[in-house]
């Protein structure tokens, strides 16, 4: 955020600048002073030192800012300029200033690479990045024909649930169910509006005291905006026909929540009360349809704060615009969405709603823009199934409730039948989704699963099945028990590169013992390197994890052999 001093230092630089004929990049410049303002507690001009730009170019930068190794120069250049502007105006001394040259004469063949390196990258850039930026921004129906910008990259197609869940969840939606409240509350009651016809402040205190209503003045607005009621002159008269959401048809349930949704994202309304977030509810819930999975609140707040520094006015203009988005704000505001029905807050972060992924699909086809419907993975075979739940990445929700419709149109038999011939030969993630699936089912599917002992691959899983049942098994192999280990080890290599804490954490509850990590190097398997170097990176005990360097420098070697 823009604070007076930042302000008042890019006015003295634009000033600077056209006083001695210098091109000046005010906005790099201002960007520069914003993070080390906000990281690096750089109070004033004079705060600045040979370490604030390391710590901005090749930290802060590359975490935050979304920019291409290629803009580095601009960056740099920017710097320098920042330099030149501090010894002239006084704020730094000769011999500060030269060794701020020789610092940054050293950042800038260092910079690109920090750009380039996504190990750097803050969470809120990662997944920014990873769906581009600019997809964010609102797409007019009508527009070019063809366009590159990733703002018009198609939509993901979406998985719906069956439209009486849907329903039954707007029915249940705090905010619709206020609205039909409050229309109920003030004409029974005979109570009135102000002129403007909003809530009286005492109508208001009596329905959160009272009714248990926890946003009135939106509530109310809602209602209004969709017709529930009207004021004629202060008088509120409810809609002809009215009657509570519960008693309403699925149709008149939907018409009302696609205009509810519409009313939330799109109408300039005070949703959360946070102007930071209300600003940006399209963007937000446009970020979530797009991932199609829960976003950490603290990347949200990381958008939500580039934003507000995006937006930073000018000097010239009315002040500075501090967001002021403190982690407890966030919170309310983000309870604010979740009171919407829009977005649901878990301990993995911010997903859509069920309701809110089924209204925002109906504002994108309101807008022309081709929002699919992905096919039913029950309707398929196992390869189907299988390619629809790893390409996806559906919430967890989601995939059980296509792993479940898909096993209730098949017997037990042929369920594992199908799973188990659709992964022979295939890679160890494909085949332990089959595995895992296959290990919901009960003793009927005994016969199918023992005759897979004579497969190498499925041989130690269905070892491993029959022996979990009671059912009469061989006994695995030492080196069967290596292969499995790392088989199922490589199932995790996707999680554990999206969520590296996590399955470090995991890892040092359910972790191989370092007997067994150090003969893996052994196993003949196409992923032993990779899960040997994941878990020498990821282990906790740092002798067991050196174990598993130890053993993948040995499988390497072995197969350069």
């Amino acid at each position: 955020m823009s604070i007076e001093w930042v302000n008042r230092a890019i006015d003295g630089l634009r000033m600077w600048g056209r006083d001695r004929g210098v091109e000046v990049d005010v906005d790099e410049v201002r960007l520069l002073c914003d993070y080390a303002s906000d990281y690096l507690e750089v109070r004033e001009l004079g705060d600045f030192r040979p370490g604030t730009f390391e710590e901005l170019l090749l930290e802060i930068y590359p975490r935050k800012v979304i920019a291409p190794p290629e803009s580095a120069p601009e960056t740099i250049a920017a710097a320098r300029t920042l330099v030149e502007f501090l010894l002239d105006t006084g704020e730094i001394a000769g011999k500060v200033a030269a060794r701020m040259r020789e610092t940054i004469d050293e950042i800038e063949p260092e910079m690109p690479r920090a750009l380039a390196d996504t190990t750097k990258f803050g969470m809120a850039k990662s997944i920014f990045s990873a769906i581009g930026p600019d997809s964010l921004e609102l797409v007019e129906p009508g527009g070019p024909a063809e366009c590159d910008c990733p703002g018009c990259a198609p939509l993901p197609a979406v998985r719906l649930p069956p439209a009486d869940e849907i329903a039954a969840a707007v029915r249940n939606t705090p905010l619709l169910r206020d609205a039909h409240l409050i229309v109920r509350w003030l004409v029974d009651g005979g109570r009135t509006t102000t002129t403007r016809k909003a809530l009286r402040v005492r109508d208001a205190r009596a329905l959160a005291a009272e009714a248990g209503v926890a946003r009135p003045a939106l509530a109310w607005r809602l209602a209004l905006d969709l017709g529930l009621a009207r004021v004629e002159g202060t008088t509120v008269v409810a809609a002809d026909g009215f009657r509570p959401l519960a008693a309403r048809p699925d149709e008149e349930v939907f018409d009302l929540w696609a205009a509810a949704v519409e009313f939330l994202i799109e109408a300039p309304v005070a949703v959360t009360g946070e102007a930071a977030v209300d600003e940006e509810l399209y963007s937000v819930h446009d970020l979530l349809y797009r991932l199609q999975a829960p976003v950490p609140a603290d990347a949200v707040a990381e958008y939500l704060r580039e934003v507000a520094i995006g937006r930073s006015p000018a000097p010239d203009e009315d002040g500075p615009a501090e967001d002021g988005l403190t982690e407890e704000r966030l919170s309310g505001a983000l309870a604010a969405l979740s009171y919407a029905g829009t977005v649901q807050i878990s301990e993995d972060g911010l997903a859509l709603t069920p309701q809110g992924l089924w209204g925002l699909r109906e504002i994108y086809s309101d807008m022309g823009l081709d929002a699919p419907i992905a096919p039913d993975l029950a309707e398929g075979d196992a390869s189907g199934l299988i390619a629809g739940l790893i390409s996806d990445g559906l919430p967890a929700e989601a995939a059980e409730r296509d792993v479940a419709a898909w096993l209730a149109r098949r017997t037990p038999e042929q369920a594992a039948a199908e799973l188990l011939a659709a992964v022979a030969g295939a890679p160890a993630e494909v085949r332990g989704i089959a595995v895992t699936i296959v290990d919901r089912l009960g003793v009927e599917a005994a016969p199918v699963v023992r005759s897979c002992l004579d497969d190498p691959e499925l041989r130690p899983h269905a070892v491993h099945w029959l022996s979990a049942r009671g059912l009469d098994a061989p006994t695995l192999t030492h080196d069967e028990v290596l292969w499995v280990t790392v088989d199922m080890l490589a199932l995790a290599l996707p999680a554990a590169e999206a969520d590296p804490d996590g399955f470090a954490e995991n890892i040092a509850v359910s972790g191989p013992p370092a007997h067994l990590i150090e003969d893996m190097w052994r196993v003949d398997h196409p992923d032993v390197v990779e899960v040997l170097e994941l878990l020498g990176n990821s282990l906790p005990d740092r002798m067991t994890a050196k174990a598993a360097r130890k053993a993948a420098f040995k499988a390497r070697s072995r197969a350069i052999r």
